[in-house]
């Protein structure tokens, strides 16, 4: 996970209704994410020839207030997957912006079978684009209140659909051990994949990157919220 600052004004027309943007300690941040599917389900079912396969992301990061509650979440700019098919049932079931690209990805591993480095790929307009990190600490636990806490633990998502409409959907997992990069790096055509206002925080150092243990997750149906309110 390597993110960046942003300038709010360029997030803001992205923003879903019915949500505002979340910062860190007033900072407002996208990040790159890449990440293997593996043992992937729909509905419980395996999915022949889809089971795993690699994801780059980039997100942002807004929060709904609900009852009190207040839902910290993720909203997606791109994900790039090698699949044309998980694309399609994406885009079918939550709205989300895939593209499908030629995606590779390696690992290296401690003996307890912690990460020390991983390593995503992916091809576009036939430039080899590369995301990595290398760490040497070992993984633990976010410190509560730190940005790597902030970063990692979203567990609700929303989608602006247009016209007011907004999908929202609810993501579970345990918390996630990290560790913080040792090295990292990003290798692409930034403005070719993402625009030309994107691609100027990613000439910035990132101000933080990490690895993650991952986990089992589960993504439940999503909700249509409409009008105001959107109840």
């Amino acid at each position: 996970m390597l993110s960046y600052d942003i300038d709010p004004d360029i997030l803001l027309p992205r923003v879903p209704a019915g949500t505002t943007l979340d910062t860190f300690n007033g900072r407002c941040l996208v990040s790159l994410v890449g990440f293997m599917f593996e043992d992937s389900r729909l509905r419980g079912m395996p999915i022949p020839l889809h089971g795993s396969f690699e994801e780059v992301n980039l997100r942002f990061y807004v929060k709904r207030d609900v009852e009190g509650e207040t839902r910290r979440a993720v909203v997606f700019v791109k994900e790039l997957v090698p699949k044309r098919a998980v694309a399609l049932v994406a885009k079918m079931l939550y709205g989300e912006p895939y593209s499908v690209l030629p995606m590779s990805h390696d690992y290296d591993r401690a003996k307890n079978g912690d990460l020390r480095s991983a390593v995503y790929r992916w091809k576009h307009k036939r430039q080899m684009c590369e995301i990595g990190i290398e760490v040497d600490s070992p993984m633990a636990l976010p410190e509560i209140g730190s940005i790597e806490e902030f970063i990692a633990e979203h567990y609700w998502g929303y989608t602006g659909l247009g016209n007011g409409i907004t999908a929202e959907y609810r993501v579970t997992h345990p918390r996630w051990r990290v560790a913080c990069a040792e090295r990292s790096w990003l290798v692409c055509d930034a403005a070719s994949i993402y625009g030309d206002q994107f691609a100027t925080c990613f000439a910035a150092e990132p101000v933080s990157a990490f690895l993650a243990n991952g986990s089992e997750i589960e993504v439940y149906p999503r909700k249509i919220l409409r009008g105001t309110g959107l109840s």
